[in-house]
């Protein structure tokens, strides 16, 4: 049996791990991250998730581990802004507000699917222009769901968080690690 990651983030990576986790192969899956018309960021995010852990090759005994996490203003899907523009766009939107995190995971192995997804409540400082400017150059918003990273610079905008720390930065380990032990991942062997 090998783990197969169907994700390029380094976050990921290093939250594995955390579980003492070093996956056999990385694998990120090519599929098409569109919202649907009028999808919901919890559906989109979950979608999204399932979709990756089906696209990713892999013998029948592998374990297929997948996440998409999402950012969501109310019925808003914040992904990964594409230009510098559109990053302010989304941390003007979310500055002074509270808004939510959704990280979705989805493991596959033969035709057994375990999933789970964690929704965590998140708080960002009204950010002053100098703040937002400095950021924005720091150039730490691309490939970043809603335009930052709690676990970098941005992480001085976030005053409180409720729920997981862990499935902010990409990945809930908690709940990963549980659903590796049902698809018969050994974790915590000698």
């Amino acid at each position: 049996m090998r783990l197969i990651l169907g994700s390029g983030s380094p976050r990921r990576l290093d939250l594995l791990a955390q579980l003492g986790v070093t996956p056999d192969a990385v694998r990120p899956p090519d599929i098409d991250e569109t919202p649907q018309k009028g999808e919901l960021p919890r559906p989109y995010c979950e979608r999204i998730a399932r979709a990756k852990a089906d696209a990713v090759e892999a013998d029948v005994d592998d374990i297929v581990l997948c996440a998409d996490t999402t950012v969501g203003l109310g019925r808003r899907i914040m992904g990964k802004p594409e230009t510098e523009g559109e990053a302010a766009e989304f941390l003007l939107a979310l500055s002074g507000r509270r808004h939510r995190v959704v990280t979705a995971v989805a493991l596959r192995r033969g035709d057994r699917r375990w999933f789970r997804s964690v929704e965590s409540k998140v708080r960002m400082k009204r950010l002053s222009d100098q703040e937002l400017n400095g950021y924005l150059a720091s150039d730490d918003w691309r490939g970043k769901a809603g335009g930052y990273a709690i676990q970098g610079p941005a992480g001085a905008f976030i005053p409180w968080i409720s729920g997981s720390f862990t499935a902010i930065v990409g990945l809930p380990v908690a709940e990963t690690a549980t659903l590796l032990q049902a698809a018969g991942y050994p974790l915590y062997t000698a």
